[in-house]
């Protein structure tokens, strides 16, 4: 058997719902969704360490998660956790979290962060583990970022079809506002109010050929009217002559399509140097 290597640094990458459908409220008190989520270029980092013991450190230099707990309350020491535990392996490991997104920000970090934990023990402690029963454990956007691709997510989430998206930029705006997705779901209840499914042909068709993409969030209305700030995002992303501006997830990032990589990066300065404050960043669709 090869050594297990002293230490692996993995992307855990962030996402953005292409369109999120609310279909139901479930007896269980989940939601039934219809949703495109796409992984992009940019996200948090993980460096992993074999070790006696599982210790978790959060390292962030921008601020984002400086006050992430680092015991059982992160759900990187839970999937760890989980999985040295599903494993029955007597090591531990030393993990360091390079926190670069947004806390609550709708870009699924957490979720990406626990996925990546998962895959990151499997090389250094090969098991031969269902990976995909833990995440489902863990939480319901922790399967889609094992699957490390676009794909249609129905029922809670859990329900993956991966499917080709045209490599697409886009700028991420986060204007400091952190929304949790139990209020923003409370809130759309609250309306008493579901959504049709979303026309997924209809959303790959525009993102390839320019026009204006029809992919509502549900969320995006209860969430923007209690706060602000993302108002004021995704009118700095029209100002800025993107298309197609919308809330990601439960919020409060936004964002909207670029022609090319260039053309993203030239309104991600803009954006950012009229509001020094938001958290502004170009990416790429995976």
């Amino acid at each position: 058997m090869p050594e297990a290597p002293a230490s692996i640094t993995y992307l855990a990458p962030a996402k953005v719902n292409l369109g999120l459908s609310v279909r139901a409220v479930r007896a269980d008190g989940y939601h039934d969704l219809h949703t495109l989520m796409v992984p992009l270029q940019l996200g948090d980092d993980l460096t992993l360490t074999p070790a006696a013991i599982l210790t978790l450190k959060v390292h962030a230099p921008d601020g984002h998660g400086a006050d992430l707990p680092t015991d059982e309350r992160n759900l990187v020491y839970r999937a760890a956790r989980a999985y040295l535990d599903a494993a029955g392996s007597a090591q531990g490991a030393h993990v360091i979290l390079h926190k670069r997104l947004p806390v609550a920000s709708g870009l699924g970090g957490g979720s990406s962060d626990a996925a990546t934990t998962l895959m990151a023990l499997a090389r250094v402690y090969p098991a031969g583990l269902d990976l995909h029963a833990l995440a489902r454990f863990l939480g319901a956007d922790v399967p889609f970022f094992l699957l490390g691709r676009a794909a249609v997510a129905e029922g809670t989430g859990e329900i993956l079809t991966p499917l080709p998206v045209p490599r697409t930029a886009l700028v991420l705006v986060n204007p400091g506002v952190e929304v949790s997705a139990r209020d923003a779901y409370r809130w759309l209840d609250a309306e008493e109010t579901t959504t049709p499914p979303l026309d997924i042909d209809e959303i790959l068709a525009a993102l390839g050929d320019g026009r204006p993409v029809p992919y509502p969030n549900a969320l995006q209305g209860p969430v923007a009217a209690r706060h602000a700030p993302i108002r004021d995002a995704l009118l700095a992303l029209t100002e800025a002559g993107l298309r197609s501006p919308l809330m990601s997830g439960s919020g409060s990032t936004c964002f909207a399509l670029a022609p090319s990589e260039d053309s993203a990066h030239a309104a991600a300065q803009a954006i950012a140097a009229r509001h020094p404050r938001w958290w502004v960043q170009a990416t790429c669709t995976l």
